[in-house]
C-alpha cells in the first residue's frame, strides 16, 4: 500500500506523536510513504517510516528543501498544470507557491503523475480543507481517493479504515 502522510506544519504535538506511530507501523506493514518534507505532520510521518527503514517517497519543492535529502525535488510543467486545476486561487500564486502546489501532486499520484495514493492520512485544523494539504485534498476528492484526518477522526476510525484499506490493496495486488 501506498500512503500519503501530511498535513498542517501547525498540528499539534499530541497529533504527531501519533503521526509517528503510524509510520513506524506502516513501515513495519510494508507500505510506501509519500510526503513532502514540510514541518510538522510530512516530518513526523518520515521520521516514523525512518525508525523502521521504511520505504518512502519524499518530494520537495526544491533540492535541500528544509535540509532533507531526499533526490525527489522540483516540479515539471505537468504537475504544476494538474495542480492548477484544483487550486481555487492559482492565477494569485507566485512561482515558490506553484512549486508547492505541484510538489502536492506528486504526493497523491506519484511522480509519474498516474499512481494514485491508497489513502491519504494527515491533519488539519478541525478537518477543513485548507492550504496545502488542502490542495492534496481537493485532488484526493477528485480521484476518489479516501482521507484519514485526524483534525475530523477518532484514532479509532483511522486505525479501522488504514487496516481495511490496506487489506483491500493487498488483495487487489
Amino acid at each position: 500500500m501506498i500512503y500519503t502522510g501530511i498535513g498542517s506544519r501547525e498540528t499539534p504535538p499530541a497529533v504527531v506523536a501519533k503521526m509517528v506511530q503510524v509510520g513506524k507501523a506502516l513501515a513495519t506493514m510494508g507500505c510506501t510513504l509519500r510526503s513532502g518534507g514540510a514541518a510538522g505532520a510530512d516530518e513526523a510521518f518520515e521520521a516514523g517510516c525512518d525508525l523502521k527503514n521504511g520505504v518512502k517517497e519524499i518530494y520537495l519543492p526544491w533540492k535541500g528543501f528544509r535540509g532533507n535529502p531526499s533526490p525527489l525535488f522540483g516540479t515539471t510543467k505537468e504537475a504544476r498544470l494538474l495542480a492548477k486545476q484544483f487550486h481555487p486561487k492559482w492565477e494569485y500564486l507566485m512561482d515558490r507557491a506553484r512549486h508547492f502546489m505541484g510538489r502536492n501532486s506528486y504526493q497523491v499520484l506519484g511522480q509519474d503523475l498516474k499512481t494514485p495514493t491508497s489513502v491519504i492520512i494527515c491533519w488539519t485544523p478541525g478537518g477543513k480543507v485548507v492550504g496545502g494539504t488542502g490542495q492534496a485534498l481537493r485532488m484526493a476528492e477528485h480521484y476518489e481517493i479516501p482521507i484519514l484526518n485526524f483534525g475530523s477522526m477518532s484514532d479509532d476510525q483511522i486505525s479501522d479504515n488504514i487496516f481495511a484499506i490496506n487489506e483491500r490493496t493487498r488483495h487487489e495486488s
